[in-house]
């Protein structure tokens, strides 16, 4: 596996996220929690060296898991995950990035992993109540004490970015960017190759659509969020399926699926970019982690490079409202 540079943090080009396994997408059926360990261990035996989290995958499930897949694996493992949506006060979900907060919660997820420092700590979502200034200000508080390595930010303005990096250098900004969501390309990517800070893109399969494998939402169960993403209703569905019929198209060409199409396809995008497709299965993680060795040619990049940007918002209203912009 080839490495990518997050700031001075170096990782797997392709990394493994791990929210999928506290349940997120219900349309692939009921957890096993064995079968989650079964997918780490395989991500790192085929060179996976970046796994990504978060205390509110679950809550707290999805860290669990990966600390108990990780116990006697530590070592050359770049472990990434989040606080900022979990209040440890009231002790339930909402956003608060105060100092306090952030101290309670590095303590709980160093429990929850097994571990006596995390690699890679990112504010999960841009807290308006708290001063960017001092989140990263406590974030560096964690770092002096060798808790926290590298300072991460997720979904985050460029006013906001310039700022917190002023206070605590940022290694890596994480975001939605995908062959269906190019947003970042305009404002955010050259800011952060302008500051030396890494992007991690997350959902860069389009949360499952891009492996082509989705051709229907009808079947999805209810409390599956894609039923309500505006991306997968309607016409708007309808339209995007064209983007999936397309990367299907270029795939064939080169022996490889829809899915490591669309992961081979932002490899191209730079030596500081490093995805981290999410699943909680064996047989994907297999499929995903090929992508680093498939070869796109200069004119099948500027054929995936010139297709339709999505259809739809990249999700429902309520969930657009936490995004910094």
């Amino acid at each position: 596996m080839k490495n990518a540079r997050l700031g001075s943090l170096d990782v797997s080009r392709i990394g493994l996220g791990a929210m999928t396994m506290a349940g997120t997408y219900t349309a692939e059926g009921s957890l096993d929690h064995d079968e989650s360990i079964r997918t780490i261990h395989r991500a790192l035996d085929l060179g996976v060296t970046h796994i990504d989290t978060a205390e509110i995958y679950g809550p707290f499930l999805s860290e669990e898991i990966v600390g108990r897949a990780l116990r006697g694996r530590r070592d050359g493992v770049v472990l990434a995950t989040k606080f900022g949506l979990y209040d440890h006060v009231t002790g339930s979900p909402a956003m608060d990035s105060t100092p306090a907060n952030i101290r309670a919660a590095v303590e709980g997820s160093l429990r929850r992993l097994g571990t006596d420092r995390i690699d890679l700590y990112y504010q999960h979502r841009v807290d308006k109540a708290t001063p960017i200034e001092d989140t990263a200000g406590a974030v560096a508080d964690l770092i002096a004490e060798g808790k926290v390595l590298h300072f991460g930010l997720s979904e985050a303005s460029p006013e906001t970015i310039r700022s917190a990096h002023a206070v605590q250098p940022v290694s890596a900004l994480q975001t939605e960017y995908s062959l269906w969501t190019r947003d970042v390309e305009e404002e955010i990517l050259p800011l952060l190759r302008e500051l030396g800070i890494g992007l991690v893109p997350y959902s860069p399969l389009g949360h499952g659509l891009l492996t082509g494998r989705i051709r229907s939402v009808e079947d999805f169960p209810a409390d599956d969020w894609r039923k309500s993403n505006p991306r997968f209703t309607g016409e708007n569905f309808r339209r995007n399926l064209a983007i999936v019929d397309e990367v299907r198209s270029i795939g064939a060409e080169i022996d490889a699926t829809p899915a490591q199409t669309a992961l081979a396809w932002l490899l191209t995008r730079g030596d500081d970019v490093a995805p981290i497709p999410g699943t909680r299965r064996v047989d994907r993680v297999e499929e995903n982690t090929a992508a680093d060795a498939v070869e796109l040619t200069p004119s099948q990049i500027d054929r995936l490079n010139r297709l339709a940007p999505a259809s739809g918002a990249r999700h429902d209203d309520a969930n657009m409202t936490s995004i910094d912009a």
